[in-house]
């Protein structure tokens, strides 16, 4: 939605369409039905004294207020990549380990906030918040920052900012709202950092993904996008633009592929000196062999050329691309094909 990685709908994405419609529809009933909302009310006063348990299960779900619903959908909704790009189970896992992790860290920075200002905190914003929260660490350190325009000829904007703009406007939204983002990073650092190999611990059994791969995946599960098939009379416009909007996508993609290819061939080697021309190359001298005999000159030039294969790649930039999910082999044809651009890898890969 905010970052490039295409405009595909929540396509490989069932888990997170799941929460955008379980949880907003329990928000929106709740908000028709206010005597309710008494039981999704996250009190930390009424889990320590009262022994009211469910609180916590039923507290850190659903969302009270609208604006809060409306934000968190609009993170999960970017953050559904991690669920594409990972698959369902490691991102449930990932989402079930910071819910456990944010629920006693909770308690942990309210005791804090207690013990240093004197001001005990009963109630936090309801939802599915410090998750949430805690996303933004695999954003951060998983997905690159691309440049996309400058204001005022200095703040850079970047296909990140309108993400973080979103967590800010979620930030501000409550006066404790700050306390679970806290939490969230914090459970999201450890858990994803594998902190006392917590992803070991904390995840979804296979037999718990199996289920949810044959009862609640053919109901949640959105169909393949195609941009190859024809506008049907009935479409709606934005339909047709969301359409329209895929294919000049996919089409610049291909255009900067392309491009970045040519310009790989025929760009010079780095360097003050070409080094290549002055030595041979390692692989075409034999130890104590005879001296080479001249070749053709066209065959000469040609071999002196740098080509697209034997372009060398930053071993860093491939582990970087290894560790967002691809595999090594795509990472090191995309990385030679821009020309080491780890953006313009990193963009090709994910729309294909």
């Amino acid at each position: 939605m905010f970052t490039t990685t295409g405009s595909r709908g929540l396509y490989k994405a069932p888990l997170s369409k799941s929460l955008l419609l379980v949880l907003n529809g329990l928000t929106v009933m709740l908000t028709l039905l206010p005597q309710y909302q008494q039981l999704f009310v996250y009190n930390l006063h009424a889990v320590t004294q009262q022994h009211q348990v469910w609180r916590l299960l039923c507290g850190r779900l659903v969302c009270l207020d609208v604006k809060d619903s409306f934000c968190s959908s609009l993170l999960i909704y970017n953050f559904r990549i991690f669920e594409r790009r990972f698959g369902t189970r490691k991102f449930a896992s990932f989402l079930l380990g910071t819910w456990c992790l944010s629920a006693l860290v909770d308690f942990l920075l309210a005791q804090a906030f207690q013990f240093l200002f004197d001001y005990e905190v009963e109630e936090l914003p309801a939802g599915l918040l410090a998750p949430v929260f805690s996303l933004f660490v695999p954003f951060y350190l998983s997905i690159p920052k691309m440049p996309v325009t400058q204001v005022l000829g200095h703040i850079q904007i970047t296909n990140k900012s309108l993400v973080y703009i979103v967590g800010l406007q979620l930030l501000t939204s409550s006066p404790f709202m700050w306390l679970l983002a806290l939490s969230g990073l914090i459970s999201g650092g450890l858990y994803h950092s594998n902190f006392l190999r917590l992803q070991k611990i904390l995840f979804v059994p296979a037999w718990v993904s199996r289920i949810g791969r044959y009862i609640l995946e053919p109901l949640f599960s959105s169909s393949q996008p195609s941009s190859e098939t024809p506008l049907g009379m009935g479409a709606t416009l934005d339909i047709q633009r969301q359409q329209r909007m895929d294919l000049l996508d996919q089409q610049l993609l291909l255009a900067q592929y392309n491009e970045a290819r040519r310009n790989a061939r025929h760009q010079p080697q780095a360097g003050l000196l070409q080094w290549t021309r002055l030595f041979p190359s390692l692989r075409h001298r034999g130890q104590n062999g005879p001296p080479m005999q001249p070749r053709p000159q066209a065959q000469t030039h040609q071999s002196t050329q740098p080509t697209l294969d034997n372009s060398p790649v930053a071993e860093e930039q491939v582990a970087r691309l290894v560790e967002m999910g691809f595999s090594r082999i795509d990472a090191l044809e995309a990385l030679r094909a821009s020309n080491n651009d780890i953006n313009m890898a990193t963009n090709f890969l994910l729309q294909h």
